[in-house]
């Protein structure tokens, strides 16, 4: 990218440069199924693309009755995926406004997750999706050994999920997600399993930067100096070894992996690494992702406060 224009604005949709994303979910608005029947059956195999796609797919069914015609009219092991993110979604937006329905969603969308994964077994996705329910019924398996603070959760979910696809992106997140303050976790508990999760995974894996997104989530802005915890040597570090180990590894990736991206810039910027920094802001291209960025204010305006201390372009007013 140039540094003398930026052509156009940021772009925000979860597809990013998933273009067959991007025409199924404009699909799915209008009530057709059929190119998202295409686009997750392409990915049978292909566990993480798989995993977005039906994530993004599903928030754009959840508010319609598209997944429950498509599994009515065409049921499939796809269609069956969908009505779980799909029914998984409806669970945690009623349980995080309280409604009282949410104990029936949360039977629904056990037994359309269960459904889908009896209908392709070898695809860890259904069962991603129980793991993001687990905070919902605070699933309390014993902690294995070899962490400190030796936090129960949903160890044994996780532990099914990882002998599918060991290093499933998704099914991390979500199970670090389980730890955080907003889901009824404890500070020594999230940073004990991030550090555990993050140091068993290769280095050349964005799961390295499981650490740093416990730093922006767990952010408090009325903390005195609070912004610079990302001038620390250990997160400096942290940031720039996944610079130089999993940053390179980024641009082999079928689809520019955004929000990865977004948090490895997002700490080498608040660290003053802003040489680097601004390499993975160019490699990001127009792509953005609210988080972490939204940690700190709007996000459109935080990132493009980054991008100028790098010295590149903005999107024009």
């Amino acid at each position: 990218m140039p540094t003398g224009s930026f052509d156009g604005q940021y772009v925000w949709h979860p597809a990013a440069d998933d273009h067959q994303l991007a025409r199924a979910c404009i699909d799915v608005k209008a009530g057709r199924y059929l190119s998202s029947q295409q686009i997750l059956g392409e990915v049978r195999h292909d566990f993480g693309i798989r995993a977005h796609r039906s994530l993004v797919l599903a928030s754009e069914a959840a508010d319609s009755d598209l997944a429950e015609r498509w599994l009515g009219e065409e049921p499939g092991p796809d269609a069956a995926l969908l009505w779980a993110r799909v029914a998984m979604l409806r669970t945690l937006r009623a349980a995080d406004a309280g409604d009282p329905h949410t104990g029936t969603l949360l039977g629904i969308a056990n037994a359309a997750c269960e459904r889908a994964a009896r209908m392709l077994p070898d695809d860890p996705t259904p069962w991603v999706a129980q793991l993001a329910l687990a905070h919902v019924r605070r699933t309390g398996d014993p902690a294995p050994y070899g962490l400190v603070t030796a936090p129960p959760g949903p160890w044994q979910l996780f532990a099914r999920i990882l002998r599918l696809d060991p290093w499933n992106r998704e099914a991390h997140h979500r199970f670090l997600a389980f730890f955080f303050t907003r889901n009824g976790g404890t500070a020594s508990a999230r940073w004990d399993v991030a550090a555990f999760l993050g140091h068993r995974a290769p280095a050349s894996s964005p799961l390295r930067l499981l650490p740093l997104v416990v730093l922006a989530e767990e952010y408090d802005p009325g903390s005195l100096l609070a912004s610079r915890a990302w001038r620390q040597p250990q997160w400096v570090a942290t940031a720039m070894g996944g610079y130089k180990s999993w940053f390179p590894e980024a641009s082999g990736h079928r689809f520019t992996p955004v929000l990865d991206l977004s948090y490895l810039a997002h700490a080498l910027y608040m660290g003053r690494r802003e040489f680097e920094a601004r390499e993975v802001l160019v490699a990001m291209g127009p792509y953005a992702s609210r988080m972490p960025w939204s940690v700190f204010g709007d996000p459109a305006e935080q990132l493009t406060k980054a991008r100028r201390a790098c010295g590149l372009p903005v999107p024009a007013r």
